[in-house]
């Protein structure tokens, strides 16, 4: 935990942000995987986490604006909870470590928020995101599980975006020391991976280090030979001569603060001369990106500043034709690049994507609903203490192209003879994590290898 005076005064910016009525924070239970004792690894809700900062699973709090009270509702370990789990730290005590006094049986919940609505006053709750604490909104205020999408409360969202999006130096610090175990992971990877080993073994490297590093995987980890699926966490290939081989691995550390990085490496000791050329457009637009990160400035034009670097780099390769900037308003670059070049980071690897897109990336402005784009999750200006990846990425999903040729989609921007030759390409992407500065945006964490040199140096060195 921080120093209490941390959680004390992040209550009281909320307090005062809300101005009226009841807050009532969840945090998260076990969740069990097969049967009620075998739990996956818990994980604390983000909120709860950020204003009370106790990693002990079924609790809720609620902070009485009204009443200037504040209470941590939850029930203490028994006999039997340390036969099998061994001695365990007191709810008050924890409590106590972030400057609550207060502190009740989770029976006592249902008694409180029943005089705040006998007396009128207004509950505050956020949109939950485990079916759980649905049922408990029921149980507690009669709000259907329907009913929590459009029930929650819409201030309160706003009021959390407001304080969790400005990092303080105490959260940098934590985030410098993930991002810098999260190169460790991903430095593993490049040196461990070689033909006719699986992707789960290199998998297991890279948890591995986070294990050891005292924290866990921030989100389970992508280590592919099949680049071109975003979000591909199956392991079963086995690596071979030739393949590029994409990692996209995070470190979560004991605070909740999490880094998030890609690369992407060759199987074989060099890049082919194509995924050599791939690979430099990658970094290319890589560093558009960074360049495009600036001060006060939206997000949305360090996507643009990616997109148009690949569609451009694609025409002087022969695979796309026309006006960059008009191939880029109609999305044809979306071929290339389905997705958004960067999220915002802190206690959630894609932080406070349960509070809503809407109001964490776009201050509640709608977001395009063009393909491509409107995956693009952050697009707000950039302000100090913003935390966010730059994450472009060339991918040539041969699903997606036979789609778009079948119908006759962008003809006057792709060249679909030269693009069909890329089907079994596959994907690379790379990606680093920032924080906004005053100065402009600052790295996160140490260097990571990911320039070719870089690179085939240390695959060079792979036995």
């Amino acid at each position: 935990m921080f120093n209490k005076k941390t959680y004390t005064e992040r209550r009281r910016i909320l307090k005062e942000n809300i101005g009226e009525g009841l807050i009532l924070l969840f945090g998260n239970d076990e969740s069990p995987m097969n049967y009620l004792d075998n739990t996956y690894h818990f994980r604390q809700d983000s909120t709860f986490l950020y204003y009370f900062g106790i990693q002990q699973p079924g609790l809720a709090a609620v902070i009485d604006i009204d009443n200037d009270l504040e209470v941590v509702f939850g029930d203490e370990y028994t006999i039997d909870d340390f036969v099998w789990r061994g001695p365990q730290p007191t709810i008050a005590g924890q409590a106590e470590g972030c400057g609550v006094r207060k502190v009740q049986p989770s029976k006592n919940l249902v008694i409180m928020l029943g005089v705040a609505l006998q007396k009128r006053q207004t509950i505050h709750f956020l949109p939950p995101y485990r079916p759980e604490n649905k049922i408990k909104l029921y149980e507690l205020l009669g709000i259907t599980p329907t009913e929590t999408t459009s029930k929650f409360s819409v201030s309160l969202v706003k009021a959390i975006v407001s304080q969790r999006e400005f990092k303080t130096e105490e959260e940098i610090t934590q985030l410098h020391q993930a991002v810098s175990v999260t190169v460790d992971m991903h430095v593993a990877a490049m040196t461990y991976a070689k033909s006719g080993l699986t992707e789960a073994q290199v998998a297991a490297e890279i948890h591995k280090i986070a294990l050891a590093a005292g924290g866990n995987i921030a989100f389970p980890v992508i280590a592919t030979k099949n680049g071109q699926t975003l979000h591909n966490h199956y392991h079963g290939n086995t690596l071979s001569e030739g393949d590029l081989f994409l990692i996209d691995a995070g470190f979560e550390n004991e605070m909740g603060y999490a880094g998030d990085l890609s690369s992407t490496i060759p199987v074989s000791k060099k890049f082919t001369s194509v995924q050599k050329e791939i690979y430099q457009l990658s970094l290319d637009a890589h560093q558009a990106a960074i360049e495009a990160a600036q001060l006060n400035k939206p997000f949305k034009n360090v996507h643009i500043a990616a997109s148009k670097t690949i569609f451009d780099g694609l025409k002087a390769m022969g695979l796309t034709k026309g006006n960059t900037e008009d191939a880029f308003e109609a999305g044809a670059h979306a071929l290339f690049f389905p997705c958004g070049t960067g999220h915002m980071m802190g206690l959630d690897v894609h932080d406070m994507e349960d509070l809503g897109e809407v109001w964490v990336g776009y201050d509640g402005q709608p977001k395009s609903t063009q393909f491509g784009l409107k995956s693009l999750r952050l697009a707000k200006p950039l302000k100090p203490g913003h935390v966010f990846t730059i994450e472009p990425g060339i991918y040539f999903i041969p699903e997606l192209m036979d789609l778009w040729k079948s119908q006759n989609k962008f003809n006057e921007f792709i060249i679909w003879d030269e693009v069909l030759k890329f089907r079994n390409f596959g994907g690379i992407r790379n990606e680093e994590d920032f924080v906004m500065t005053e100065d402009g945006a600052q790295l996160l964490g140490k260097q990571k290898p990911k320039t070719i040199i870089e690179v085939e140096a240390i695959r060079s060195k792979v036995v």
